[in-house]
């Protein structure tokens, strides 16, 4: 079974920005997700553990593998989807896969092949394989990123924002993907997108200002928020006012008008109404308040 054990990671660049604090995590199989504002240092971590970047402290095991000092080893086991994948201008589908077969070391061509024309299959892309990925929908390259990454059989794939820009057909066509695929290998998921994790992840940290700042699975924070969620639809230059006096987690517009979500153990009066708490609303209590309710 895939097992990932992070331990005090640490790591502080050149500018002074502390991207890493104390990371201590363990992730067992299937899907992960590491939610969390830009900034938050998600980037950072899924560089670190993708042995692109070093930390400044810490520990960081993949099974038995050394993650910070044995990054040969751990690329062997790894598929990566960055934020930005990029591709050669001209290269078609089959041949980008063919290349990174042969990154990999899979030296056999009869091999390849077959395993480029299964993964084709996979993503739902094999009567796309002659033509150039640079011409495919925002869709379709985040599909032959997937495709790249399980070559190898990896026991460990992180995504990174995988859905940001997708239209929900392809969002949702993505997340069926992963989830085929989540069964026995570890898959981290990192995203600012709340539905991503929701919809996807049994297990989840979120993240803010290089620090963990919650760990658990999402279905059990949202029953700690039960009743303590209020709603308003007030008028738009009265929001400073009410974030004056209340515990305001978050606020969005709908039809022209923001409506707020307050935090509260008892009712806050003044019109407010019970809501039924949901991810988005742990998000923002975590990242307003920094505080830890689980570990």
């Amino acid at each position: 079974m895939a097992n990932l054990r992070i331990n005090q990671l640490s790591k502080t660049y050149s500018n002074g920005v502390k991207a890493l604090d104390n990371i201590t995590l363990e992730i067992e199989k299937g899907m992960f997700g590491l939610l969390g504002p830009n900034g938050a240092g998600k980037s950072s971590l899924m560089r670190t553990l993708a042995s692109l970047q070093e930390a400044d402290s810490g520990t960081a095991f993949l099974n038995d593998i050394d993650i910070l000092n044995q990054p040969e080893e751990l690329r062997k086991v790894l598929g990566y989807l960055p934020q930005e994948f990029g591709v050669y201008p001209k290269i078609t589908a089959e041949q980008l896969l063919d290349h990174i077969a042969v990154l990999k070391g899979i030296t056999q061509k009869k091999e390849r092949k077959e395993l480029v024309g299964f993964l084709l299959n996979k993503v739902n892309l094999y009567d796309k394989k002659n033509k150039a990925v640079k011409s495919f929908s925002g869709g379709m390259k985040q599909r032959i990123g997937i495709a790249q990454a399980l070559i190898g059989t990896p026991q460990l794939i992180i995504v990174d924002e995988p859905t940001a820009g997708l239209d929900p057909g392809e969002r949702n066509r993505f997340h069926n993907l992963l989830a085929d695929v989540a069964e026995d290998v570890v898959i981290i998921l990192s995203t600012h997108i709340v539905d991503d994790v929701r919809e996807l992840c049994s297990n989840m940290a979120i993240m803010n200002l290089g620090k963990i700042v919650y760990q658990g699975s999402p279905i059990t924070v949202i029953d700690e928020l039960e009743g303590k969620v209020w709603q308003k639809m007030i008028q738009r230059q009265a929001i400073e006012n009410y974030k004056a006096n209340f515990n305001v987690i978050s606020d969005k517009m709908v039809a022209g008008k923001p409506l707020i979500h307050v935090l509260s153990d008892e009712n806050p009066g003044e019109g407010f109404e019970t809501v039924k708490a949901n991810l988005e609303d742990v998000f923002f209590t975590k990242i307003h308040s920094g505080k830890k309710i689980s570990q």
